[in-house]
């Protein structure tokens, strides 16, 4: 089942026509993380295109002698050479660079597909790979009507060979491939409302996770399910991830696991994250933010939004299922691996609901993003959603809507999150009303207010200027 990536597909199509079109080529580097679906966007893109195409994907720690083996061997039973026949029965001696060379010669004089999968190995296996394809490119296949996919996980260096001191600058456009948005996930799950949204913090949006999830299933049901089975994507696909970007149990793989555990203040992460020698220096620590945030964008760091430059940030494991891993499927997946599903589906049932509350809250407010591209909600002109703390955490605003960030220039609006089983009443409104007098920039006579909850609201007639369900946050997902 393939299930959303239109968005993708279209802009894939159009570097499909363009090179129909204009008899040259295009090269596109396309990165993401693991299990997010890029190698099954590209095997679609090609089924659907109907083109010839050579799809090969590169072997971690293999030599260029192995590699430059399989590429041809991949290349002589793909159906872009008019005779395989002619090709080599060996690799060149010349590696990388004489292996691309037999693969332009090779292209037919119709449009084509070559899909290079986990670049990030050839270029380790080979230092000079990112040059070799740089030349071979402007000389031979950028002549070519062929569409040229690059794809790798590791966001650092599929960054790094587009930049502007790398070989292959300006040579590929870039798209970035995140996980399956609400509305998509809701689609591959077959649930609605606040069940679609459970399922979305649980999986992350990666497909990977997802097509294991059977129709209509609840998230209740499906994680108790798994709780009975060690090996389910939903504990390997964190831990797999979690394996191969942190191998060691260093300084970073604590600090992700201290943010993992709900440390989200610089103070409170250099404390949980200790070593041996004590809490983690400043000096260690903010280098160590920038790469996990900027690098490798592990995590994600949130700024107060408001018209004043506001501090501390608090820090967040961007994914949610690795979040959740995290703080919870680790110690559920420890129980399943000792056979005892019973008490690990329980540990998860105790931990779920406080850790849904907060989770929650980056995806609504990119919800409400959405909403105000869209023109849904009463505030067209509020273009970043964010939320506003003080120093003290007294009080938190949850939703903060404003014309741009970090610093606003006018505040559009105001709300509260409330995401339990109850409904949002008076109480909550009047802590909303006196936190959000507190905001620098908010103006009672222009700053609206609204309120998302997942139980719906208790509230007086015109109290607040809008109040979202589950089923609005998943809508404003919706094509």
């Amino acid at each position: 089942m393939f299930v959303g990536r239109d968005t993708e597909l279209s802009v894939l199509t159009r570097r499909i026509e363009h090179i129909t079109e204009s008899g040259a080529g295009l090269a596109v580097a396309i990165r993401g993380r693991r299990q997010v679906g890029k190698s099954r966007l590209v095997q679609e893109l090609c089924d659907r295109s109907e083109l010839p195409y050579l799809y090969f994907t590169a072997v971690k720690g293999a030599s260029v002698t192995e590699s430059t083996i399989q590429f041809l061997a991949a290349l002589k039973e793909s159906d872009l050479p008019n005779d395989p026949a002619l090709l080599p029965g060996t690799p060149p001696a010349g590696g990388w660079g004489d292996m691309l060379r037999i693969l332009a010669g090779s292209l037919p004089d119709r449009p084509c597909i070559v899909v290079l999968d986990e670049l990030p190995w050839l270029s380790e296996q080979d230092d000079t790979f990112d040059g070799q394809l740089q030349v071979v490119w402007d000389r031979l296949l950028s002549r070519r009507p062929v569409l040229l996919l690059l794809l790798g996980s590791d966001l650092h260096m599929m960054q790094r060979l587009t930049a502007y001191d790398r070989p292959f600058y300006g040579r590929a456009d870039n798209l970035v491939l995140g996980p399956l948005n609400l509305a998509e996930t809701a689609a591959a799950t077959g649930l609605a409302g606040s069940d679609a949204i459970d399922a979305h913090l649980i999986t992350g949006g990666l497909p990977g996770i997802l097509m294991r999830w059977p129709s209509g299933r609840a998230a209740d049901d499906h994680v108790r399910d798994q709780c009975a089975d060690s090996a389910s994507p939903l504990f390997a696909v964190p831990e797999q991830s979690l394996a191969s970007q942190f191998p060691n149990p260093d300084v970073a793989r604590r600090v992700l696991e201290a943010v993992g555990g709900d440390a989200r203040t610089f103070a409170n992460i250099a404390g949980t994250a200790a070593g041996p020698e004590g809490p983690v220096s400043s000096g260690t620590l903010s280098p160590l933010l920038r790469q996990l945030t900027d690098g490798k964008q592990i995590l994600a760091a949130d700024y107060p939004l408001s018209t004043s430059s506001g501090k501390p940030a608090l820090y967040r494991v961007a994914d949610s299922n690795l979040r959740l891993y995290l703080a919870i499927l680790r110690d559920v997946h420890t129980m399943a691996q000792r056979g005892r599903p019973a008490a690990g589906y329980a540990l998860f049932k105790n931990r779920w609901t406080r850790w849904r509350g907060r989770a929650v809250e980056p995806l609504i407010r990119t919800s409400l993003e959405q909403a105000t591209v869209t023109g849904i909600l009463p505030w067209p002109q509020a273009q970043v959603v964010g939320g506003w703390w003080n120093r003290q955490f007294d009080p938190e605003i949850d939703l903060v809507g404003a014309d741009r960030a970090p610093v606003a220039s006018q505040i559009h609006f105001c709300g509260s999150v409330k995401w339990l089983g109850t409904p949002f009443d008076t109480r909550d409104l009047h802590q909303l009303q006196e936190g959000a007098r507190r905001i620098p920039g908010f103006a009672d006579s222009h700053t609206g207010l609204i309120v998302v909850s997942r139980s719906g609201a208790d509230l007086p007639a015109d109290a607040v200027d809008a109040v979202w369900g589950p089923g609005d946050v998943v809508a404003a997902w919706q094509p």
